[in-house]
Parts: structure tokens; sequence; C-alpha cells
């Protein structure tokens, strides 16, 4: 199965079993905007908890707040999103489709090192053991050129950008014969700036009313109670703070499902440290982050680092963790080094001091910062993607999640083999023990097989199938969801076998 369809058949499975539907669907919908199913909230909500309690729980130093996504103006006239806070679009006039004129270039460029890994690959074939990969990257001549040329490209691409040259951005795109995906022609407009931020009105009447914006991130709510934080928190540098919220951003290229929307959930930690100790903290947080994603057992080899060749305007150290979707490699996480940046500004526009009077080094400062930050929304869609798998059982298959267990939305089905004979009464009995500390599910409609099928697309680790024999030994069959096993459990085992295996604390213990 090819990329493409298998990110199609993801998406249809989330609408199908209760993961994600498209918002205002009965009014035909509304464009990069989705609402989470019954099953979707759940995972949703682990890999929130998952995310907190390893923040705030783990790391003694970390404390968690929850800020208003309505700030005062001023906010983000000092974080420079009112300025700043611009994609390059351009629009090709065959399609009529509008795409953000950096992500071209950046795709074009991975292109060219898809063409570098391909030439590899050949050689490793054409050599076998006695292949020398670093020799022949930095020897063979075609693979230099690509090089030479990423290189050239990179170079002119970053400097447009820090110079806010639309117009070498769009020459980049034609003189490198960038085409349209859609219509395949290379007929472009010119390069627009435009700002992402949602607007609104603070105010009972219009015309007396103050323009406000919807947060286009989660940051600036920590900032702007660092304050207040350190002081009634008595917290000593370093320290963190950390929140999970709504941001909002009018993106004009809004596309590939859940990854990129219109209204997202954040989940961040700014992680404030005395100037000139930024970077090893930086190179900690690195660290951390990626065990956090590691911890989750998918493969190693879906992630991967990206460093930025262009810093924002207040980093002077940024790092990606990227993540092997369907559609390719794309950013999941953040660490950034934002330097004192943003609670200067803040200082500045505010006119109150921020700083933090060190009794160790007798000196009052303004902190740095070290920041984390993921999109919920795209752990979400990376969970999922690594987890969907099509299997051939024979004359049968099956689609299976195959979630950790920890997060997933449903712990344990308990199953009735038979409507009749008392087996629902001893199945609802079961469902009593656990559902105190376990999210479970009871359901006795259709054959068994077809019940399992359903507990493995929604990817419930443990389905307990209670029979005839259970009434006479109080025994009743645990499936496995991975492997399809079965083995008779004592009932009163039940609650401590499924509950260490499905349990939050079995993850964290891993970090």
């Amino acid at each position: 199965m090819n990329q493409e369809d298998l990110f199609k058949k993801i998406v249809a499975h989330c609408k199908e079993y209760g993961f994600i539907f498209p918002s205002s669907e009965i009014y035909d919908g509304l464009s990069a905007v989705y609402d989470y199913g019954q099953n979707g909230v759940q995972l949703k909500n682990n890999i929130k908890e998952y995310w907190w309690k390893a923040m705030t729980q783990l790391n003694e130093e970390v404390v968690g707040i929850d800020s208003a996504i309505f700030m005062h103006p001023t906010v983000w006239k000092a974080s420079g999103h009112v300025d700043e806070f611009n994609d390059p679009l351009i629009d090709n006039k065959d399609s009529k489709k509008r795409y953000r004129a950096d992500v071209l270039i950046e795709e074009h460029i991975e292109k060219i090192r898809e063409k570098i890994a391909k030439e590899v690959e050949k050689a490793k074939k054409r050599f076998g053991d006695s292949f020398n990969e670093e020799m022949f990257v930095s020897t063979n001549p075609r693979v230099l050129e690509y090089k030479e040329k990423i290189d050239k490209i990179t170079q002119r691409f970053t400097k447009a950008l820090e110079t806010n040259d639309l117009e070498d951005l769009r020459n980049i795109i034609i003189e490198e014969g960038i085409i349209c995906p859609i219509s395949g022609s290379k007929n472009w407009t010119e390069v627009r700036q435009f700002n992402l931020m949602f607007d609104t009105k603070l105010g009972s009447v219009a015309e007396g009313a103050n323009t406000i914006y919807l947060r286009p991130e989660t940051a600036q709510g920590i900032f702007v109670n660092y304050l207040n934080v350190q002081k009634t928190g008595r917290m000593k540098i370093p320290f963190g703070i950390a929140q999970i919220g709504k941001a909002f951003r009018n993106e004009i290229v809004a596309r590939q499902f859940i990854f990129r929307m219109r209204e997202f959930e954040q989940m961040e930690m700014q992680y404030f440290v005395r100037p000139g100790e930024e970077l090893q903290w930086f190179e900690y947080w690195k660290e951390k982050r990626l065990k956090w994603h590691l911890a989750l057992g998918f493969p190693e080899t879906k992630y991967r680092w990206h460093k930025h060749e262009k810093l924002a305007h207040y980093a002077n150290a940024a790092y990606d963790i990227e993540f092997e979707f369907p559609f390719g490699f794309k950013e999941l996480e953040g660490i950034h080094s934002r330097t004192d940046f943003d609670l200067s500004q803040h200082e500045k526009f505010s006119g109150k001091k921020i700083r933090y009077f060190d009794n160790e080094t007798e000196e009052s400062y303004v902190p740095y910062v070290v920041e984390t930050s993921i999109g919920l929304d795209r752990t979400f869609l990376a969970v999922l993607s690594a987890s969907y798998k099509e299997e051939n059982l024979g004359e049968e298959s099956r689609v299976v999640l195959s979630i950790p267990p920890a997060l997933a939305p449903i712990k344990a089905a308990v199953l009735p083999l038979v409507k009749k004979d008392g087996l629902p009464e001893l199945a609802r009995e079961i469902m009593d023990i656990l559902k105190y500390e376990m999210n479970c599910m009871y359901e006795e409609k259709d054959s068994i097989g077809k019940r399992y099928r359903r507990q493995d697309a929604i990817g419930t680790p443990y389905c307990i199938t209670v029979d005839h024999q259970s009434l006479e030994d109080s025994t009743v069959t645990l499936r496995y969801r991975d492997t399809m096993q079965q083995e008779r459990i004592s009932i009163d085992k039940l609650f401590d076998i499924v509950k260490s295996k499905t349990d939050m604390n079995t993850l964290l213990k891993k970090l």
C-alpha cells in the first residue's frame, strides 16, 4: 500500500470508528476544522495526561497554569506577532490554489535530498558489505552536485526570508521549476505576506469595541504570568511553567487532515534559566523530550532531528523533532532557546520590571528561556499513523490500532459470550470491578468474532470474554489485541493484570 492510500484509510478510519469528524458536517463542514469523537477525545485526553504528568509530576521545578485565550492586544505587539507573524503566500493561476512559498521551496529541497538517498541506496546494493557510505557521499560526483544545489538554494532561501525579499522567493520557485501539485503548471502570481492572527471585537457595541486577537500560541500566556507564578510559587531558577491550551491561526494553506488546522491545541513548557546557561539546558531538554516520544514504543526510525537554518527573531538555537507521517517527515515538536526576548519585550511594553533576583550571584536579571512546544493534534495523528495496521489472517483480515495501552481510549472490553444464562449479569459485575480505575466498554451485540474486530479497530488492548465456564470456576478468557492470544484468568486477578498493563505509570516509569 502506498503512503497516500494509507493516509486516506487512516482519515476514513477516524470517522468510521468515532475518532474524528468534520466539524459542522451536516452543513457540509468547515474547512480545516475538526471535532473529536467519543474515542478521539479519550485518546486525546490520555496524550494530554501523559505529557502533563511527565512535565509537572516528574519534574519538581515545573508547574502548570491555564491562561485565557483572550489577552490584552499589546501582548501581541510586544511579542512581534502583530508585525511579524506572517506567511509568504503564492497562488497558482491555473489551479487557483494558494500555497506557502517557503513550504514549496522546502519541499523542493527535500526532493533533492531524496535523490541523494536513492543514490546511496543504489550504491549499497551494488557494493554490498564493502560499501563505505561516508566516502561515497563525499566523493560521488552526482551526490556532490545535489549537495551543492541544496546549499545554494538554502543560502538564497534563508537570505530571502531574513530580508523579507518576496520577489526573490518567487524567483527561486520560478528558476527551480517548482510546479503546482494540482495543475502541474508553473504559472505563479507574486508572493504576498498574510498575517495569521484572527481578530475580533471586545465590547458591547461595535462602535466602541476594541480589536483583540485569538491567541496564535499559548507561550505568551506563560510569559505574562511569569512574575505571578515565580512569586506565589516561590520558584527558584531554573524552573518551568507548563500549559496545555487552544491556539488559533488563520491558515490559508490548511491541509493534511489534523496536521495543520485553524483551531488546534498546544502543549508547551517555558523553562527559565540563568543567562549564559541556556544552551546547556537546551541540550538537556532536547534529550528529555526525545525520550518522552521514544517511550511510546514506536520505531526510533520514525523520528529525526531537524536543525533550523533560519532562526526566529527571538531564538539563538532551535531544533525540531520530526515524525514520519504517511505524507513524509514533518515537525512534531520544537525545542527552542528563546533568549530573554519575550520577557524583555513585555518589560519594555508594560513598563513593569520582570526580573529575577538570584541569591547565589546576588544579581538581578531577566531570565533566559528554553521552550518545548508540541502540537497535541499532531501527536494524536502520529500515534494513529504509527498504530494503524492491516493484517492478513488467512481467509480473513483485520484492521488493528496498536495504540500504546496507557493511551488507548478503551482499556478493556467486557464481552458476555451470549445474552442469556446469567452471562450478562456476571459481565456487569466485572465491569463494576474495573470501571472505577479504567475506561471500559460493555458489549453484547453480534458474534464474539465481530466484537473482537471492532475492539481491534479502536485499539482496545484487552478483551474479557465471559462464558459458561466462568459461572463454574470464576475464570474468564483474556484476549490480547496485538497477538490475538487468549488465556484463562481468574476473575479475582483480572483487575491487577489489566491495570498493570494499561496504567499511565507504566509509561511514565520509562522516562
